[in-house]
Order: structure tokens, then sequence, then C-alpha cells
């Protein structure tokens, strides 16, 4: 199943729980796994925080700390290399075991879409087996 999600900004994080626990839910399987998936270079996945949505914040600050804007090499193709160093670090996907119908996450995590590079409409691509 794919998934739409329209981002606002140049680096902003989505919690995307909500749709993907539907596309669990539709799957109407009992056990099994759920693969989230962004076909993106500059965009990336992750599972963390959910009660305090700061953290995302946090975790876009830290990454602009580790991997300043404006001195990396692909920059003289299209201004962007900061956004593909940060994707790579977090990665494009995510597997989440299914247990009794549902994402097996803990009490606090989540499942977070990670623009780095927007404006933009983007994909997630989630498959349930």
């Amino acid at each position: 199943m794919e998934l739409k999600v329209r981002t606002n900004k140049k680096c902003e994080v989505i919690d995307i729980t909500p749709q993907v626990s539907e596309v669990v839910r539709s799957a109407d399987i009992g056990e099994g796994m759920c693969c989230v998936f962004v076909p993106h270079a500059t965009a990336a996945v992750v599972i963390n925080e959910n009660d305090d949505m700061q953290i995302g914040e946090d975790l876009l600050d830290a990454l602009e700390r580790i991997v300043p804007e404006g001195v990396w090499r692909h920059d003289k193709v299209d201004s962007n290399g900061a956004a593909h160093l940060k994707s790579a670090m977090l990665g494009p996907s995510e597997t989440i075991p299914v247990l009794n119908g549902r994402l097996a996450l803990g009490t606090w995590q989540s499942v977070i879409f990670v623009e780095l590079d927007g404006p933009r409409d983007r994909k997630v691509i989630v498959t349930v087996k």
C-alpha cells in the first residue's frame, strides 16, 4: 500500500503511525511483519518518541549540527548534499513486528516520517506479510 505524505517545511517530522496502523489492520493478519519504506533519497523513516514530538525537533537540530548545509560536493549539483547525507544516516525503512493484528511498537514509540528537503509530496510504501 502506498501512503501519501505532504510536507510543509524544508525539514520536519510527521507521525505516520495512524496511517501505518490502518494498513496493518486492513491486512487482517494475526502475526507477521510490517515494512515501512520511503522511496526518496532526501527523506527517511525512524521509530521514536510518541508522547513528546519535540524529540523530532531535537533530532532535526542534532542532524543539523552533525551535517551542516552548504559544504558538500553534491551541493554543486542541486544544493541538497546535507539532506542526502542525513537521509543516509537515518535510513529509508523500518521493519516492525505485527502481533495480534497490531504493530508491536513499545508504549512510547511511533513511526516517524522525516522530511529533509521539502516541502514536497512524498510516498511511503507499507508492506505487511
